[in-house]
């Protein structure tokens, strides 16, 4: 991958999935395909309110108990794979709230290096709902919402950066809004972008709570 603002190459840090337990991974809770289900998760974590689904219990629940039990170190393996890994892993994080992987999921976002990922990276760090993730989300945007050649999650960003003044009574986001208009995203209503974010995280939070549980 070529940095547009240098004109360098940038090494990718994904990896293939190329062992057996990369592949039982990616089995267990990548594809998470029961007889009822038609569709991989991880094709439907770029947006999972989906309340006309025939087998939405099913899925709200699987997703939710994955989110308690997996370990930190299946985790850490997912992120280190392709985009389906990563989106899934990182809602994984969301879901239940793993802060520890703040800096990670920084990192990943900041790269930029795959499609959809950085959906789950931003609702994270919406989730976590500290200083630090607006920290995140502002150094993104720093970045990239002045490159209208790079259309890539600054739509996400700017809706958690919204979403997170609100919950923290700050006004981060403010300093976003003259340039957004300019930017690759300028068809786009930033404060669409908050409401989808807030819808995301509320779903979350209910599934996540101890009434949801079985």
């Amino acid at each position: 991958m070529t940095d547009h603002a240098t004109g360098q190459d940038v090494r990718m840090t994904f990896r293939v999935p190329s062992t057996p337990e990369d592949r039982a991974l990616i089995r267990r809770y990548v594809i998470w395909d029961p007889e009822s289900y038609t569709t991989s998760r991880y094709h439907d974590l770029i947006n999972p309110i989906q309340p006309d689904r025939t087998d939405l219990e099913a899925f709200e629940t699987a997703l939710a108990n994955d989110a308690r039990e997996i370990s930190d170190e299946d985790l850490s393996t997912l992120l280190d794979l392709e985009w389906r890994s990563r989106i899934t892993a990182a809602w994984l994080i969301a879901l239940d709230r793993r802060i520890q992987f703040r800096d990670a999921l920084g990192e990943l976002l900041l790269a930029s290096e795959l499609v959809h990922a950085g959906i789950g990276y931003c609702i994270a760090l919406a989730r976590f709902a500290q200083p630090e993730d607006a920290d995140i989300l502002a150094a993104y945007l720093d970045r990239y919402l002045p490159r209208p050649d790079c259309r890539y999650n600054q739509d996400a960003a700017i809706g958690a950066l919204l979403y997170l003044d609100e919950q923290l009574g700050t006004n981060r986001a403010d300093s976003y809004l003259g340039l957004w208009h300019r930017s690759a995203f300028a068809d786009r209503d930033p404060c669409e972008s908050q409401r989808h974010t807030a819808e995301l995280c509320d779903f979350a939070g209910r599934i996540m709570s101890p009434d949801a549980l079985p």
